[in-house]
């Protein structure tokens, strides 16, 4: 039986990060593989696009391109990501799935999450930091900022997939969560039992905020110094999708004022520069985006490509992978991974 042709041009991330050695040998036995350049991509695909029946990764494909993939079934992109680089339109009339690996990262964020949400409340990365520095306090001396999660009022900036990961790990903590999402309509978070809510509204009364939403052109710079004014004095604002959403000098100098918490795990340029001044920022918990950059994230990343492969190569709907949607990915405008 003659072999599915997949292009493989993953940078910058590498097959070894995506794929186990089991995996990657399945896949090669699975499939006739053809490894994309990092240089003169336009070329090699104008050469090799219609052999392919999957391409795993996002390059470049405009319409004129597109036009020769005859037998192209998926785009299955590794960057995570979707991004606006390619004729989507045309997929969508011609049937070629475009998906993305992003579920694999949900769990590791919304995990992560917690976790700042938890240290910020506690001062528990402070508190390590002074015992390093013999300048530890015991008892209620080293807790009279502290406080509890349980029963806070909570904000979510965005539903997606990031969200719902999250929401079952703060429900133990609080039944008060309340979602902003444009994209879905009022009827459909109540009836999962959350409560709908409005930015301004969210930014005055929640206690913990996060903001969870892709970086869209009609949300880029969304939360600014009208809506972070807002904020009650020790209330948190946890980052984790996209510094594009906010307006990071904004931020910064809402954050001056010292009277509100941050934990950042997304910054507009990265790597920061040594001598940026949010660096000095004592009220930020600092996070390298690397959130949701685990290797068994990584490794499931290749687990789910391999699956959704099978499934469509037997003409089936892809399952595991996030597929692109009719009447939002032309609105998404995510930067593309420099730093796996």
């Amino acid at each position: 039986m003659k072999k599915h042709i997949v292009i493989l041009d993953t940078f910058p991330r590498t097959l070894k990060l995506i794929f186990s050695k089991d995996k990657f040998k399945k896949l090669k036995s699975s499939y006739k593989l053809i490894y994309a350049p990092k240089k003169d991509k336009k070329i090699f695909y104008n050469k090799n696009i219609h052999k392919a029946t999957f391409i795993i990764g996002q390059p470049d494909l405009p319409k004129e391109i597109l036009i020769k993939a005859k037998n192209l079934k998926a785009i299955i992109n590794v960057e995570s990501n979707f991004m606006n680089n390619m004729d989507y339109q045309y997929c969508f009339k011609k049937g070629i799935y475009v998906i993305a690996t992003s579920p694999v990262f949900s769990k590791p964020v919304a995990e992560i999450a917690l976790g700042f949400t938890l240290s910020l409340l506690r001062n528990i990365h402070g508190a390590n930091q002074d015992f390093i520095n013999k300048k530890e306090k015991y008892g209620l001396d080293g807790n009279l900022k502290a406080s509890l999660l349980s029963d806070k009022k909570i904000g979510l900036l965005g539903f997606g997939d990031l969200g719902k990961a999250l929401v079952p790990l703060l429900k133990p903590f609080s039944n008060k969560i309340n979602i902003y999402d444009p994209w879905i309509p009022s009827k459909k978070i109540i009836n999962q039992g959350f409560k709908p809510i409005t930015l301004k509204k969210m930014f005055k009364e929640c206690e913990v905020i996060y903001v969870l939403a892709a970086v869209t052109t009609k949300n880029r710079g969304l939360v600014d110094k009208k809506l972070l004014n807002l904020m009650k004095s020790n209330s948190l604002l946890i980052l984790m999708s996209r510094a594009e959403v906010v307006n990071f000098m904004d931020l910064k100098n809402r954050l001056k004022k010292g009277d509100i918490y941050a934990a950042l795990d997304v910054f507009p340029e990265e790597p920061v520069k040594k001598n940026d001044p949010i660096r000095k920022l004592k009220n930020v918990l600092f996070s390298a985006h690397r959130a949701g950059a685990l290797d068994e994230a990584f490794k499931e990343m290749g687990n789910i490509v391999f699956e959704d492969m099978k499934l469509i190569s037997k003409n089936l709907n892809p399952r595991f992978c996030k597929k692109a949607q009719r009447k939002t990915v032309h609105l998404l405008r995510s930067k593309p991974v420099a730093i796996n």
